[in-house]
């Protein structure tokens, strides 16, 4: 007899493919002891968050060249815009959910998807206008497409109650707003301002942004973190703009304004629609203003320039092989025109994570992870 001969598969035995998912996804018993109720996560959101979704479309908004992810993955550029690991990828960490692929990536198996998916786009925003000047990207509304699509490759393997349980538990990141305004309302020459006043475009962000929100939860999301928008006026792009390199006000009181009517929304009149629905609002801007007006505090000396990039303060061009390059990244607070470095990120996840009401509210992540979902 031949004792190598190849053992059929579960599967080839009758195994059914809904058990042979859900067998992959509780074989990690430590991971759910840990994580309770969080199966997987699933990432809405922008350029922040995403992982490499415009690798795969004709977009000007890509980091899929070096220096991008030069601490991360071996120093291969996957798509992130970042030094290294962004705020969903240390807050998969400490709820030890592996980082979900990103949804465009060819072939994904239904393992490979058993821990969600990440559908952020670089240069997507609540408008489907937003992000024109990099021609294409997902906005919000695409995303929420593709991920319709996904809830039924689910009820396909597991079967219509299992996969609203599996959904049920997961945790949703989304992420909207920053190119909202960067990429669209603030854009030389847009049209957008010449349509709404700054209160009235604030207005239609949200209104729209909260319908958005609603349609995430019919399609199965109970447990939500949303976060705000950090302080624009402060990126490298902003401050190439001005002649004493100091944080934009006029910008950061239009996202201040809209962080407030998002926490408005989140805590009032989406409450009341979405009974269902646990949200932990995940305040950035604070924290990040922390950052720059006292860098020392948290090891960063470089606050006013991106450690990857070109022009004034490397804040006109992303990161690219021809770009200046600084060489201590863990002492800048910007990776880029726009973006933080890993250790910002890694400061602003962990207050997300477990930190006061000051920085997620009205529970953190880890509180959120332990709440029993409602189908």
């Amino acid at each position: 007899m031949n004792s190598s001969r190849t053992r059929p598969s579960m599967e080839q035995r009758g195994v059914p493919k809904f058990q042979l998912f859900l067998a992959f996804v509780l074989s990690n018993a430590a991971c759910l002891l840990h994580a309770a109720n969080v199966p997987a996560l699933f990432i809405f959101g922008d350029s922040l968050i995403d992982v490499g979704n415009n690798n795969y479309i004709n977009s000007l908004a890509k980091a899929d060249v070096r220096y991008n992810g030069i601490d991360y993955n071996h120093g291969v550029p996957t798509g992130r815009f970042c030094n290294g690991r962004t705020i969903p990828d240390f807050l998969g960490e400490y709820l030890e959910v592996p980082p979900p692929p990103a949804y465009l990536t060819p072939n994904l198996t239904i393992k490979d998807i058993s821990r969600g998916l990440n559908y952020a786009s670089g240069a997507g925003g609540v408008l489907d206008a937003t992000g024109a000047n990099y021609i294409a990207r997902l906005s919000f509304n695409q995303q929420l497409v593709y991920f319709a699509g996904t809830k039924q490759r689910y009820v396909t393997e597991l079967g219509m109650d299992a996969a609203n349980k599996f959904l049920a538990d997961s945790i949703y990141m989304v992420a909207f707003g920053a190119n909202d305004y960067i990429n669209n309302y603030l854009v030389t020459f847009s049209p957008t301002p010449s349509l709404y006043n700054t209160s009235q475009f604030q207005d239609m962000l949200i209104s729209t942004y909260s319908q958005q929100i609603s349609r995430l939860y019919d399609l199965g999301a109970r447990k939500m973190v949303v976060f705000g928008v950090g302080p624009l006026g402060c990126i490298p792009n902003q401050l190439m703009r001005t002649t004493d390199q100091k944080c934009n006000p006029q910008v950061n009181s239009y996202v201040q304004g809209f962080n407030a009517a998002l926490q408005r929304q989140l805590s009032g009149i989406l409450l009341k629609q979405l009974p269902k629905v646990r949200f932990a609002y995940a305040h950035g801007y604070d924290r990040f203003i922390d950052m720059v007006k006292s860098p020392a505090s948290y090891g960063f000396k470089v606050t006013d320039e991106g450690c990857c990039g070109l022009g004034r303060l490397n804040g006109l061009l992303a990161c690219m092989p021809i770009s200046n390059l600084c060489s201590n990244r863990k002492e800048y607070l910007f990776w880029d025109p726009f973006h933080p470095t890993e250790a910002a990120n890694m400061v602003i996840a962990t207050d997300f994570y477990n930190g006061t009401t000051a920085y997620a509210s009205p529970i953190n992540v880890e509180e959120l992870a332990s709440v029993s979902a409602v189908v």
